[in-house]
């Protein structure tokens, strides 16, 4: 959700705090604003509601210059979208405070700090840490020892960093359910919630663990965990090639992201797919021998990674005779909920930062689960340092608030997991055989479907005056069509709904009228002759229908029908080819109704609070 960036250096770090914001804004925000610790040793502030650009056009209108500074986009979630409310946030002129995360009893708290003579500028539970750690700070007279006590007495998730105008040599952070990251200089060093933020000037990185405080000078990093005890933590090379401010000639980084899936999920099945099967261990050091124990598996996660989880049940289940639970994290982590023996837990997430997957994770740990995996896109973040075993999708940096690219990866894998768990749980020959070509036939497929662009584009026309949409599926389609409404509600600000197309007796007819357009998508599979009588349920009570239908299913363009025919491929990577449509379709339609496309209103790319 919101950005930190953070720099201590001997060079002015203003430049750097604005790029590395802008590297951010993917995450979604409504205002802005840095500190800086100045060359006469005075803390400055400037703050812009809306975009990096408004913050840094006042800075270059109104130039400052410092060594050492914090900055911050905002999600508005205690107080409104007001220039008081945006971070960073003071107390007394010398604490500067900026943080991700929610205080939750941050009332109490600001009760008791205004009983101390603390006066309140804002209505964010942010204020608190300001002043607490000034606090704390006039009672033992050392920065980072005030900041330690300060958190203490913190209930919530935070990942906050702090400087002082009297310390103006070191950088506090600490962490707790909000990611951290440091960035590793040569006489100089940076905090950032994302390594993205700070890849133009670092490659190094060290993330910090749950429950850590860290102090930062220009030449040493010095991590302290939950206990006080000083501590290790690794240092990481990054490898991303993705330059953030590169859409590589497209238009909006989501239509850039759409025209990756071919090469990105080859690169997932790079080295993990053979002629025969999958390579050994793909999922982690000694993982094929702890897969062959499983025979349930549990599957938490939000948005769109729930929809791959639900796609997966209908894999695990009819080829790996594994039974499947699938469920959404925000749900799963607050009710009580029954272990099956031998049980795998499979969390999914694009960011790997992800709040209430991330506490289900952990809740599930405590349950007795046999062994946890997670699928996941960003090596080094939480879900993957929390879990036994790791895959990781290779989509590279995904930009667009709408997940496309993660999403298709996400089901690569899930799929190879599925091929895993097979070989163990009696899985037929013949279905094995074909998964496998089907995966070594998916890459191509893609590029083929991409093909479909023209028309889905002209299609989209048709939507510029709805706002009201039906998406029907069944069987593994179902899922499909939930992602393709999703997609539609994000970024066109439609109203869409899906259904499992057999439901549609059971109340969606009635919302059918000329009014309704009904999107299906109907592979050529065994469910396709009941999918048609829903079709047609639908064409007797005056609706409209886009279909995207394999090209041998027989489907005919009418006045009430546009079938857009989708290339024929196995049933077993249907799911994931059926997708590319439905982006596509939710792409152009949004481009019509002149929405923001990349950072559509209200949502945020990585939801790191509850």
């Amino acid at each position: 959700m919101c950005g930190i960036v953070g720099a201590i250096a001997e060079r002015n770090v203003v430049e750097i705090l604005i790029e590395g914001l802008k590297r951010l804004e993917y995450r979604g925000y409504d205002s802005a604003g840095v500190a800086l610790l100045d060359a006469d040793g005075q803390l400055t502030r400037t703050r812009r509601i809306g975009k990096v650009k408004e913050l840094a056009d006042a800075l270059h209108q109104y130039p400052v210059k410092g060594s050492t500074g914090i900055a911050h986009t905002r999600w508005a979630t205690h107080g409104g979208v007001t220039e008081a409310n945006a971070h960073p946030h003071f107390s007394s002129e010398r604490i500067a405070v900026v943080h991700n995360g929610i205080i939750e009893n941050y009332q109490q708290l600001r009760q008791e700090l205004t009983a101390k003579g603390y006066g309140f500028t804002s209505d964010t539970d942010t204020e608190t840490i300001a002043h607490q750690v000034h606090w704390e700070i006039d009672q033992c007279k050392d920065l980072l020892t005030a900041v330690q006590r300060a958190v203490a007495k913190f209930h919530g998730a935070y990942g906050t960093v702090i400087i002082d105008k009297n310390d103006p040599q070191r950088m506090i952070v600490a962490r707790s359910g909000s990611p951290l990251v440091i960035g590793l200089g040569i006489g100089e060093n940076f905090i950032a919630s994302d390594q993205m933020a700070l890849l133009p000037v670092t490659r190094r990185f060290m993330y910090l663990e749950e429950g850590d405080v860290a102090e930062i000078t220009r030449t040493s990093i010095t991590v302290y965990n939950d206990q006080g005890e000083q501590v290790e933590r690794a240092v990481n090379e990054s490898d991303i090639e993705h330059d953030a401010g590169d859409k590589a000639g497209y238009r909006h980084y989501m239509l850039k992201e759409i025209h990756e899936q071919p090469n990105v999920v080859r690169n997932t099945l790079l080295g993990r797919l053979n002629e025969t099967g999958i390579s050994p261990n793909i999922f982690g050091q000694d993982a094929d021998a702890l897969l062959a124990t499983i025979k349930h598996v549990q599957i938490i996660a939000c948005g769109t990674s729930y929809h791959s989880g639900m796609t997966a049940r209908y894999w695990l289940e009819q080829y790996a005779n594994v039974s499947c639970n699938v469920e959404i994290a925000s749900e799963f982590r607050y009710r009580k909920s029954f272990v099956h023996p031998n049980s795998l837990i499979v969390t999914i997430s694009q960011s790997g930062e992800t709040a209430d997957t991330l506490a289900a994770l952990r809740l599930a740990k405590e349950q007795g689960y046999a062994a946890s995996l997670t699928i996941c896109n960003v090596p080094g973040s939480s879900l993957v340092r929390e879990s036994d075993l790791a895959f990781m999708t290779l989509a590279g940096a995904e930009i667009g608030v709408a997940s496309t690219k993660a999403f298709t990866t996400q089901l690569t894998g899930l799929l190879m997991l599925t091929l895993a768990l097979g070989q163990h749980n009696g899985m037929s020959q013949a279905d094995h055989q074909h998964i496998v070509k089907a995966l070594h036939s998916l890459p191509a497929k893609l590029e083929e479907t991409l093909e479909l662009t023209k028309g889905i584009k002209e299609l989209a026309e048709e939507f510029a005056d709805k706002q009201h949409s039906l998406f029907l599926g069944r069987g593994d389609q179902y899922p499909i069509a939930m992602e393709g409404a999703l997609k539609l509600k994000e970024i066109s600000y439609i109203h869409a709904e899906a259904y499992a197309s057999g439901e549609l007796k059971h109340g969606p007819l009635a919302l059918i009228d000329e009014e309704m357009p009904v999107i299906v998508v109907a592979p050529n599979n065994e469910l396709l002759e009941k999918l048609k009588s829903n079709v047609e349920e639908v064409r007797a009570r005056g609706g409209i229908m886009y279909v995207f239908a394999d090209k041998q299913a027989n489907f005919k363009s009418d006045k009430t029908m546009r079938v857009i025919n989708v290339p024929h491929c196995d049933a077993a990577i249907a799911p994931i080819i059926y997708t590319i449509p439905l982006q596509l379709l939710s792409y152009y339609v949004a481009i019509i109704k002149g929405t923001d496309v990349d950072q559509p209103r209200n949502l945020a790319k990585s939801v790191t609070v509850e």
